[in-house]
């Protein structure tokens, strides 16, 4: 298990080589990385956090999964401070025993990340800045779990 929440990047292929599963365990590795974007007024989004309130609910989503699914392993990264656009902001790796459980459980994780980590965003334009609000497709999203 490993819930990590940093401010500099990551590199996928160091992370996934962390990954318990490689040795035999698991029939299934997925990966998924979430990128920064915008349109051409987008300068930069910046994510701002409560360390260990974020951990907690971090690992949390983890261990509802990892429960769910009998999953092998689970790393969750997720970045911090001010990121500019194209820029990785998180990413989510599981192992399990097979891949449809893989696939589900990836897809929850995310589902749960979008709309119950608690990150503040804040997208800087050319002409404004905003903090972002919650997005109803996110919370109807949860309700298929």
């Amino acid at each position: 298990m490993a819930v990590i929440v940093q401010e500099k990047d990551f590199d996928l292929a160091a992370e996934l080589k962390k990954l318990a599963g490689f040795e035999g365990t698991a029939g299934a590795v997925i990966s998924f990385i979430g990128l920064v974007r915008g349109d051409a007024s987008l300068l930069a989004l910046e994510l701002e956090h409560y360390p260990a309130m974020t951990t907690k609910a971090l690992e949390e989503i983890e261990q509802m999964a990892r429960t769910k699914w009998g999953l092998v392993d689970v790393r969750i990264v997720h970045r911090f401070g001010r990121l500019q656009l194209g820029e990785q902001i998180m990413m989510v790796a599981v192992s399990a025993p097979h891949r449809r459980s893989a696939f589900e459980a990836m897809d929850y994780i995310m589902d749960f990340l979008k709309s119950r980590a608690p990150f503040w965003k804040k997208e800087h334009g050319i002409n404004n800045n905003i903090w972002v609000t919650a997005n109803l497709d996110d919370e109807e999203a949860l309700t298929r779990w």
